[in-house]
């Protein structure tokens, strides 16, 4: 069974930083492009960074770029996204997402998890 489980969530003044953890079991994690993506109530979801099955290429969101890194440890299992400089707007639930092919931040992904709440504060 395929799980994805999110963690690292909270709230968080303006400026602040957060690192969030999504564990992975029930699939070869190493062979599957993972994503983050986060929704704000009421709006639509958007992809946040991708990272690739080995981790040597990355994509991210232009609001995000310089301020957000993914990054993945094959061998336990785990994506990451260290964020900086949050904004009160980048409140919302974060996702993570796996599909096993085309690392890129749209279209449809295989496998999700149930998120993880971010509060930012102004």
């Amino acid at each position: 069974q395929v799980q994805l489980v999110e963690s690292g969530g909270g709230s968080v003044q303006a400026g602040g930083s957060l690192r969030l953890s999504c564990e992975a079991s029930g699939y070869t994690f190493s062979t599957y492009c993972m994503a983050w993506f986060r929704q704000a109530p009421g709006d639509k979801r958007e992809g946040v960074a991708v990272i690739s099955t080995t981790g040597d290429f990355t994509i991210y969101a232009d609001s995000v770029k310089g301020r957000f890194s993914i990054s993945r440890d094959n061998a336990k299992n785990r994506l990451f996204l260290e964020m900086h400089s949050l904004k009160p707007e980048e409140s919302g639930r974060y996702y993570c997402a796996a599909r096993e092919h085309s690392c890129t931040l749209f279209g449809q992904y295989d496998y999700w998890g149930q998120g993880t709440q971010i509060t930012v504060s102004s």
